[in-house]
């Protein structure tokens, strides 16, 4: 399984941007895929997940700027990020977790930067 994750990039506060996260296989397979972050001295913190059946859920810190949204024909996952802060610059990695059989897959992370 490989994630590929996209779209990251340099905007300035109050801007927006949609990762993308394209997966190797049918994202079917997965129980549940979602977003994480980690800036810069900071530890990973989780930002959005999706379910298989497309029920979502985000910290109360990202209600309302930030949408998880998947594309099972296109075997992809996204999020859309408005109203971007400075505070939001952090690497963003894409993970899709499934149960039978156990597995937790991660991408290789995409960039975003937010200037002020």
């Amino acid at each position: 399984v490989q994630l590929q994750a996209s779209g990251g990039g340099l905007v300035q506060t109050g801007e927006s941007l949609r990762l993308s996260c394209a997966a190797s296989v049918s994202i079917f397979g997965f129980n549940a895929m979602g977003w994480y972050r980690r800036a810069p001295g900071k530890q990973r913190e989780f930002v959005a997940g999706i379910t298989s059946s497309g029920s979502t859920n985000y910290p109360d810190s990202m209600k309302g700027r930030f949408t998880i949204s998947r594309d099972n024909a296109k075997n992809t996952v996204y999020l859309q990020m408005n109203n971007l802060k400075p505070e939001d610059t952090a690497v963003y990695y894409c993970n899709a977790m499934k149960l039978v059989p156990p597995g937790n897959y991660w991408g290789q992370g995409t960039l975003v930067t937010v200037s002020s």
